[in-house]
């Protein structure tokens, strides 16, 4: 296996009640803002829980991030942390909160314009509002690390950024919370964990054996979990393994150590900035492509991934392939994540358009070998019809 440093400083909560030990994580003096999406907090008592945990705080709101955060509701909120002086953020929600929240706390104390933080991918920031987190959407793994995505609807652009100055101090992960989540919430939760673990997974053999079989892992539960916890929206287990899976799955552990792909990411992210497709959505529809187009240089990891996952082992290497492809296909559809452009009326008339966005991104040299060329990106899209 490559050589590797791993540091993961965030504190996990763990299991129900654990919000109510929010000022065991803060401190007493802070002035709090608590960042939020839609309001769902506030219906299913997510914020009350919150709110009487840190009784005796200096608390403010900001409300309204949206799925995929972008840039110009987040500097309203950077607004705010200035003109209040806010010294702790708490992020109450998912992934999109938590990204929005990292990059309110870098860009509150940039010196210069704050989209500069995307167009160095993060590379110039020093220093960061500390902050936590109650997390309400088991998906990114944001929880705990040090990377976010960021929209901006004037340009259409979404776009990655990575520090640690932005790894959350500690993250709260009650199950619980995730009870009244809708059925597609859920089903991109797990759709997005699952294609996390196969970034870091599918690539080539590098005798890392404890990462392979922790990503292995991550995946049979996953499978196992998914279609369960559309089932049973209740069922306190499944929903802890889920959410523990897709924390596990972007934590660093599963990716030190061996060569990463997300060439899948990078595509979805601009299906997700021009046509507004939930993010886990676009990964659906260009994974299996992915691992058609690049089949010979990922053939030892899917024929492990075939064996291992889906236990395929008789028949040519190129049927259990096949095969592999089919079956992950066919477990996003039983997820409800419908698997091709055409799934989501598109027609794919707007390739051309995504391409260039990929040019303009720097998107030219992607995946593991950085072998995938602004023409490999095109057929695997057209593939994805």
């Amino acid at each position: 296996m490559d050589n590797f440093v791993l540091h993961t400083p965030t504190k996990v909560l763990f299991g129900e009640g654990q919000i109510a030990h929010l000022n065991s994580v803060i401190p007493k003096q802070a002035r709090v803002l608590i960042l939020y999406g839609g309001g769902s907090i506030k219906r299913n008592g997510v914020m009350d829980q919150v709110q009487n945990a840190l009784k005796g705080y200096t608390l403010f709101e900001f409300g309204g991030i949206e799925p995929n955060p972008t840039y110009e509701t987040l500097m309203k909120a950077v607004e705010l942390v200035r003109q209040e002086k806010i010294d702790f953020l708490l992020a109450v929600g998912g992934g999109s909160v938590l990204d929005g929240t990292k990059f309110i706390a870098a860009a509150a104390l940039y010196t210069q314009e704050p989209w500069h933080i995307i167009e160095t991918t993060g590379g110039d920031i020093t220093q960061a509002i500390p902050l936590g987190s109650v997390l309400t959407l088991p998906a990114t793994g944001s929880e705990m690390n040090a990377g976010g995505v960021i929209s901006r609807k004037s340009t259409g652009d979404k776009q990655h950024f990575f520090s640690p100055s932005v790894i959350p101090q500690f993250a709260i992960l009650d199950p619980v919370t995730t009870y009244t989540l809708p059925q597609r919430q859920i089903a991109n939760g797990v759709v997005d964990a699952f294609i996390h673990t196969m970034e870091q997974y599918l690539t080539y053999p590098v005798d890392a054996k404890v990462q392979d079989r922790f990503a292995e892992g991550l995946l049979l539960t996953l499978i196992e979990e998914g279609p369960r916890a559309l089932a049973e929206p209740e069922n306190y287990a499944i929903r802890a393994n889920i959410m523990w899976s897709a924390t596990m799955a972007l934590n660093g552990l599963i990716g030190a150590g061996v060569p990463q792909d997300w060439a899948t990411h990078m595509l979805g992210h601009e299906i997700t900035a021009m046509h507004g497709l939930d993010h886990a959505q676009t990964l659906a529809i260009v994974l299996p492509s992915v691992m058609n187009a690049k089949r010979e240089q990922k053939r030892a990891k899917l024929l492990q991934y075939a064996e291992r996952i889906w236990n395929l082992r008789e028949g040519s290497e190129d049927s259990r392939i096949d095969a592999a492809i089919a079956a992950t296909r066919h477990f996003f559809e039983q997820m409800g994540m419908p698997t091709h452009l055409s799934d989501y009326g598109l027609d794919g008339s707007s390739i051309p358009a995504l391409i260039e966005k990929l040019k303009q991104h720097g998107m030219t040299a992607l995946g593991e070998h950085g072998d995938i060329t602004l023409q490999d990106s095109q057929r695997i899209l057209e593939a994805a019809r």
